[in-house]
């Protein structure tokens, strides 16, 4: 099968409009998370979140090309056109159908679905926009980038609850190495801090509620974690083999060599420890690597007390002795949780960790759990040789994804 790699990086988040903004806040250890700004609160148990404060999307495309789509959309738009720019890959005659998309969603138009109810009860059925359901449908992403850059391959999406965005760079991955596609934009956006967002995981006493002091709120693997922190934004990665990224003299950032995926066939919300250990010995068996190799865990590291807990013991179950061997950390510690975009964005920030030889930290660790016992770099960024890397996205339902990056060019 094909070698496939990294050759192009785009992401909005509440670290910044860009990779290199959310990356150096990411290092140094800035959070984005504070208290919500985009719809009014009061009311609300919960009362912050990781907002996007701009997108800077009018330099890649027109107002008149995105007035009629959800804020999703134009996160996702926004990291794709950064990520293919990024890449340098040009698209003609010949390669037009060998290279497409798969950009996914966990919940999609949210926004636009809650503004559309509200115009259909207060003026009628008659003012529903024509734009609304492609505005808000999850597959456009993908879609708009597809007519965007001329993209004629697989033209498709992925919706994996919080795993998606991971699910997507993966199955990506594999049209590549199986021959379906020369290259791909891939990953997850998200934007629903929304009032039914915000209402709905609030209600399932899901959400932080420590108000008083946002930025500390979101404290993966910490005693006193309180549960997640809504966030919103898009990563995206561009694929292409290494055959053609080698043809034309691309920038590589990093190799994928593997991909895992499982179901825990428990329970609707709540993880199981089996399925997410299984899901990371499925993506080292993929690579053909030992558990020794891997240098550093980017994990899911939600904040919720099972969430944290049972990644831990996954990791554990997992790599056994080797597991207190590995850096681990979790980057929504700054970023909250991203549900579908999060995959795409951690994705972005586990091979800048491998690029850079440099692991971000979890901050606000200040007291380990007792059932937290691994070292998952706390407060600050760690430089240290990332040769491997593998990254862990669980979503609700069940659904389990782990990816596979090294440095290009090493052999592990």
């Amino acid at each position: 099968m094909k070698k496939v790699v990294v050759t192009g990086l785009g992401m909005v988040s509440p670290l910044g409009s860009d990779v290199e903004q959310s990356w150096g806040a990411l290092v140094a250890g800035k959070s984005g998370i504070s208290s919500i700004t985009k719809f009014d609160t009061t009311g609300y148990p919960v009362r912050i979140a990781g907002e996007v404060s701009e997108t800077n999307i009018d330099r890649f495309f027109t107002p008149k090309e995105t007035r009629n789509m959800d804020t999703f959309i134009h996160y996702g738009l926004v990291a794709g056109a950064q990520a293919f720019l990024d890449s340098g890959y040009s698209v003609d005659e010949e390669n037009q159908f060998k290279v497409g998309s798969l950009i996914g969603s966990g919940i999609g138009g949210l926004p636009l679905i809650e503004k559309t109810h509200e115009t259909l009860s207060r003026k009628g059925p008659k003012r529903i926009s024509p734009f609304f359901v492609p505005g808000s449908i999850i597959n456009m992403i993908s879609g708009h980038l597809s007519i965007k850059y001329g993209l004629k391959g697989p033209n498709l999406a992925t919706v994996t609850a919080c795993t998606t965005g991971l699910h997507s760079v993966g199955l990506a991955y594999r049209m590549i190495q199986m021959g379906d596609a020369e290259a791909m934009l891939a990953g997850g956006s998200e934007a629903t801090v929304s009032p039914l967002g915000i209402g709905g995981f609030a209600a399932a006493r899901a959400l932080s509620t420590r108000d008083c002091a946002p930025s500390e709120a979101s404290r993966p693997f910490d005693k006193l974690r309180d549960g997640f922190v809504l966030g919103e934004g898009a990563g995206v990665l561009f694929l292409e083999s290494y055959e053609s990224a080698k043809r034309r003299g691309a920038n590589i950032y990093a190799e994928i060599v593997g991909f895992g995926m499982s179901g825990d066939a428990y329970h609707m919300t709540s993880p199981d420890k089996i399925g997410a250990s299984r899901c990371m010995l499925n993506a080292l068996n993929n690579a053909g690597l030992n558990k020794e190799d891997v240098c550093y865990i980017n994990a899911h590291g939600t904040s919720t007390q099972i969430g944290d807990k049972n990644e831990t013991e996954a990791i554990k179950n997992c790599f056994r002795e080797h597991a207190k061997d590995l850096v681990i950390s979790s980057t929504k510690s700054m970023t909250g949780h991203l549900l579908g975009g999060a995959g795409g964005i951690e994705s972005v920030f586990t091979v800048l960790s491998v690029f850079h030889d440099i692991v971000p930290p979890t901050i606000n660790l200040e007291v380990l759990d007792d059932s937290c016992d691994l070292d998952y770099c706390p407060k600050e960024s760690r430089k240290t040789k990332v040769n491997v890397a593998l990254k862990n996205n669980f979503g609700f339902g069940g659904t389990n994804g782990s990816l596979i990056f090294k440095k290009f060019g090493e052999a592990a």
